[in-house]
């Protein structure tokens, strides 16, 4: 459900086609605040640049569907997903650090992670400790059913 809200309120939803671009009528970049459903401009997007828009977009699909979790030095990943999704990325900085996160799905489950590992190295916890050593670190995260 949180994919199919977060979808609704994504400007590039409202502007794959040509048609799509018409009926929406701002920039197809930009999240709005509004999505009008009066009669005649249904789909229609209005208060382009609203202040916060984008930040809250961006952490609600951080955090409710990709499951990013940052809590003071720490990370965790614990995914909200369709069944669909067999795996994605994310690429974080943390200072001069670089983190390659991969989550995959083989089992096609909505929800949670089953093994986390750092560098190839098993989190037993699922945390994985944030350092700031210039580095790249892989992370891997496989969800389990």
């Amino acid at each position: 459900r949180a994919l199919e809200l977060f979808q609704y309120i994504n400007p590039f939803t409202h502007s794959a086609t040509r048609a799509d671009v018409d009926v929406y009528k701002v920039e197809p970049y930009v999240v709005v605040a509004d999505l009008y459903t009066a009669e005649g401009h249904l789909g229609r997007g209005g208060w382009t640049w609203y202040t916060g828009s984008a930040s809250w977009m961006y952490r609600v699909g951080l955090e409710a569907i990709l499951g990013f979790h940052k809590e003071g030095e720490t990370l965790r990943i614990e995914p909200t997903i369709q069944r669909a999704w067999k795996e994605f990325s994310i690429h974080y900085r943390y200072g001069s650090t670089m983190y390659e996160i991969s989550v995959k799905n083989p089992d096609g489950v909505m929800h949670g992670r089953g093994e986390v590992t750092l560098d190839g190295k098993p989190c037993g916890d699922g945390v994985i400790d944030l350092v700031d050593d210039g580095a790249t670190h892989r992370v891997e995260v496989r969800m389990r059913g």
